[in-house]
């Protein structure tokens, strides 16, 4: 996985395809790998997920909020799109089409009211 820095308050982590999907995310966990701010993950190179990437999805999620911060999901395949949305997955996850909407995305999400 690499990750690149976007700004002092955003990363981009695009996640290679399985069976580096599994590790990529669980490192984003790992407290020692700890992303300061906002994080955009890049499904482009991913076409399935299972149970065990949408639980470690959920708990990375649930950290990302605790922190006071986004998660934005991109670039995802049609097929992983549609498991999203049989299991209601697409109302837990804000996405977007690509890294470039996602950026945007949170860039209006941060912005104050009236600006």
């Amino acid at each position: 996985m690499a990750i690149e820095q976007w700004s002092d308050q955003v990363a981009i982590a695009h996640l290679a395809a399985d069976p580096q999907f599994s590790d990529d995310i669980q490192s984003l966990l790992d407290p020692a790998r700890r992303i300061g701010g906002d994080v955009v993950l890049d499904f482009s190179a991913i076409r399935f997920v299972n149970s065990s990437h949408i639980a470690r999805l959920l708990k990375l999620r649930k950290r990302m909020i605790a922190d006071g911060n986004q998660l934005v999901l991109c670039g995802i395949d049609s097929q992983v799109c549609t498991a999203f949305l049989v299991t209601g997955l697409d109302k837990v996850f804000q996405c977007s089409d690509s890294v470039p909407t996602a950026l945007a995305t949170l860039q209006m999400a941060r912005e104050p009211a009236g600006e």
